[in-house]
């Protein structure tokens, strides 16, 4: 089975290479037949990777530790389901992971533009070429279908940190975006090679670029809330190198999904556009080279290797191909509209997008300072989270108070007539709420504004939707659920982007409360003694042990009062595993909407005291509520909408957007 994987590797990247070459010289040369090759060729490789893949995923649920890199990320006690999340443990695996997603996309853009004779040609040309870049690594430098010379008896084992079944869902999450976004960018560039520089493009594309949005999205969350669990400090961002590169696609995409409305609607900021999708595939592959080059230290990488170069150059060359391609282009990309007025949707948007790319350039910055240092002064100087805190703590506050702004501003130019009627109730609601919350006991100036903006940005959005559901009652006579369920279906993209807005408030809020009113304490504690903090009192009872699998684990158990009255009993744990020279932290954790309480067994004696550190973190069940309504509001926004008719025309599947953006 593995030879037969390796076999399929090999002549999937010759088919890729070969399938690259026909596409771009079928539609140099209007040869249809040899564009019908090339997509036999896309689906061979996306078979070819399947069989490769399967055969990966056969030799680790059978425990073939005969194959290098399942006995690298495998062991007999590890369960199976984490034996199949080895798939992504290690650098080669994650590298066929991407191989194999590129090839299932690719076959999906085929499958979905089988009709299209202009723009297809080209774009099978650059998935594919990615493609080739991916499997030469998979099959010449690190190829996880390897075979050792031996047979051991048994595997190295996972890393402890990642037996959470947040490995089974994070990191496929997060290749789907950073995969996903290779279509958009394989759109633009084809547009670049023919000259079809209309909207045509980001309509074909706007539903790949948000689906990949979505999906990495859902991947920072779970990473979020996977180092949240695991990692025993009390946190969920670190402004880890690996995290930041996640981060940043996600900045761009989010900018050029909301030009890209710009575009559709004035036929203004095309060069911006292209730029955007292309900024946000390098940035895609840049954040797979943080993680698989070992350039920049982080918990998230796999060690140091020789990959860097490859990616390197693969950057330089994509770069290079795309800014000769644009500016060649510079003279058909002229706007068709100029921005009539500073008050004006178009000038926040444009607004919106400069921010955007400044906390993604402070937050690149961040990321690379250490490289910088080191070849410049020969010391690795690390910028640590109070840079980042600081530098995008304001940038992020005034983009959620120009997701309020945003739709109170009316397209082309706004009379002081539309800004007093749309800013009078949101505004007074802010007011009234800032009122509240300083009588309330908050006194930290940032946490005010912060709640204040949040309050604003909320009744901007519940302020739409009530215009909305009161026009279907007038309209329609509906109640307002029927109401609220027609007006999503009407516009899914409008109101499915408020709902995503209202996601982002409550994220705000979350990061706020648990940035600011955090509270600390450690304490070494024997059985009988008490430990309090704010209005928690915990006491330790004694320390209980049990044996798994592949691990020894201590077990200590407290009980947590307030105000005198038995709340729950807390079990924080650590784990000796087999395989891991050091003990792993298993944090208990009591959530609710107020904060959570958050207790980590920080060290144990031999007399049975032990030390503990205890947390509060406040609003952070909010970051969790506000992730899942931008989720929802992101499917709602995809989701395929009856309003849109699809036309043909010459060759291209194009969506006739009917309702407003």
């Amino acid at each position: 089975m593995i030879d037969l994987g390796y076999l399929a590797l090999l002549l999937a990247l010759v088919i890729s290479i070969y399938t690259a070459l026909a596409a771009f010289l079928s539609r140099r040369f209007d040869y249809p037949q040899l564009l019908a090759s090339a997509k036999n060729g896309v689906y061979s490789v996306g078979g070819l990777l399947t069989i490769a893949t399967l055969a990966l995923v056969y030799a680790l649920v059978t425990h073939d530790f005969q194959v290098e890199y399942v006995a690298s990320y495998t062991s007999l006690d590890l369960p199976l389901f984490y034996a199949f999340s080895a798939f992504w443990a290690g650098q080669a695996g994650s590298l066929l992971l991407w191989a194999w997603l590129l090839a299932l996309f690719s076959l999906i853009v085929v499958l979905q533009n089988r009709r299209d004779q202009e723009l297809l040609p080209y774009v099978i040309s650059i998935l594919m070429g990615i493609e080739t870049f991916f499997l030469v690594l998979v099959t010449m430098t690190t190829n996880p279908l390897h075979r050792l010379d031996f047979l051991p008896s048994d595997g190295q084992g996972m890393n402890p940190l990642l037996q959470n079944p947040g490995m089974i869902f994070h990191p496929p999450a997060t290749y789907l975006g950073y995969v996903g976004f290779a279509v958009p960018f394989a759109f633009a560039m084809a547009a670049l090679l023919t000259g079809r520089l209309d909207e045509v493009w980001i309509r074909t594309t706007r539903r790949w670029t948000l689906l990949s949005w979505l999906f990495l999205s859902i991947g920072i969350g779970l990473g979020a809330q996977w180092a949240y669990v695991e990692l025993g400090w009390g946190g969920y961002w670190a402004w880890d190198p690996v995290e930041n590169a996640s981060l940043l696609p996600w900045l761009t995409a989010t900018a050029f999904l909301h030009s890209a409305m710009i575009q559709e609607r004035r036929g203004m900021l095309k060069v911006w556009n292209l730029a955007l999708v292309a900024l946000t595939f390098l940035l895609s592959i840049f954040g797979t080279f943080i993680t698989r080059s070992g350039i920049i230290e982080s918990v998230h990488s796999f060690g140091v290797s020789t990959l860097g170069p490859y990616f390197l150059a693969f950057l330089g060359l994509v770069s290079v191909a795309f800014l000769f391609l644009l500016f060649d282009r510079l003279p058909s990309l002229r706007s068709e509209n100029t921005l009539d007025s500073l008050l004006s949707r178009e000038s926040t948007f444009l607004l919106n997008n400069l921010i955007l790319l400044g906390a993604a350039f402070a937050t690149f910055w961040g990321t690379i300072f250490p490289i910088v240092s080191e070849a410049v002064t020969g010391s690795k100087i690390t910028v640590g989270a109070p840079f980042y805190n600081q530098v995008n703590g304001p940038i992020f506050l005034t983009l959620v108070l120009l997701v309020g702004i945003c739709p109170l501003i009316s397209w082309r130019r706004a009379s002081k007539e539309n800004l007093l009627r749309n800013f009078s109730y949101p505004l007074f609601a802010s007011l009234a709420f800032a009122g509240f919350v300083l009588l309330s006991g908050v006194r930290e100036w940032y946490a005010l504004l912060s709640f204040t903006v949040c309050a604003f940005v909320m009744a901007t959005i519940l302020s739409e939707f009530y215009r909305g559901l009161r026009a279907r009652r007038r309209l329609h006579g509906d109640n307002y659920f029927l109401a609220f369920i027609n007006l999503l279906q009407r516009n899914r993209r409008r109101h499915g982007g408020y709902i995503v807005h209202l996601g982002v408030v409550l994220l705000t809020i979350g990061v706020v409360g648990s940035t600011l009113y955090k509270a600390e304490r450690e304490a070494h504690l024997n059985p009988g003694e008490r430990v309090s903090l704010e209005s928690y009192s915990l006491e330790f009872q004694g320390l209980s042990q049990y044996t798994a699998r592949d691990r020894m684990v201590l077990r200590a158990n407290l009980e947590v009062y307030r105000g005198g009255r038995l709340l729950a009993t807390m079990t924080p744990e650590r784990a000796f595993y087999r395989n891991a020279p050091e003990p792993t932290t298993e944090v208990d954790i009591r959530t609710t909407l107020k904060e959570d309480l958050y207790l980590i067994l920080a060290g144990v004696s031999e007399d049975g005291s032990a030390t503990f550190k205890v947390i509060i973190n406040p609003l952070v069940a909010w970051i969790w509520v506000g992730g899942m309504v931008l989720i929802g509001g992101t499917v709602i926004a995809v989701w395929p909408d009856p309003r849109e008719e699809r036309l043909w025309v010459p060759g291209f599947t194009r969506e006739v957007v009917t309702s407003e953006a």
